[in-house]
């Protein structure tokens, strides 16, 4: 559901190259469009990250919710292996993620 009641209908389409997110958590959706994601209609930051075996990327400890799903590969998420497929809702924690094998990962930070 929307934060707001009749708003009218929006559609966003953008391209994230895997550069853009290799070695980083970028910002592919927000509230606010912020750098240069799109705008939804939700307290929501959504993020993507591509990981090479080793690679690492963390967000810190929030008193948001988080849900983390495994698009390819594998990944230690707080030192719990993670494999394509999976998903994890994490709470009142920072997340660390490191490559197991080449991955790429959505993070969705929620209120």
């Amino acid at each position: 559901m929307p934060n707001q009641k009749n708003l009218p209908p929006g559609y966003e389409q953008k391209a994230y190259s895997e550069v853009e997110k290799r070695g980083t958590l970028r910002l592919i959706a927000s509230q606010d469009g912020r750098e240069g994601s799109v705008t939804v209609h939700q307290d929501l930051n959504l993020y993507a990250t591509v990981l090479a075996p080793g690679e690492s990327v963390s967000l810190p400890e929030s008193d948001r919710h988080f849900w983390v799903q495994v698009a390819r590969g594998s990944v230690l998420l707080n030192s719990k292996l993670l494999h394509q497929g999976d998903g994890a809702a994490v709470e009142g924690e920072a997340l660390e993620f490191v490559g197991e094998e080449n991955a790429e990962v959505l993070v969705f930070d929620l209120t």
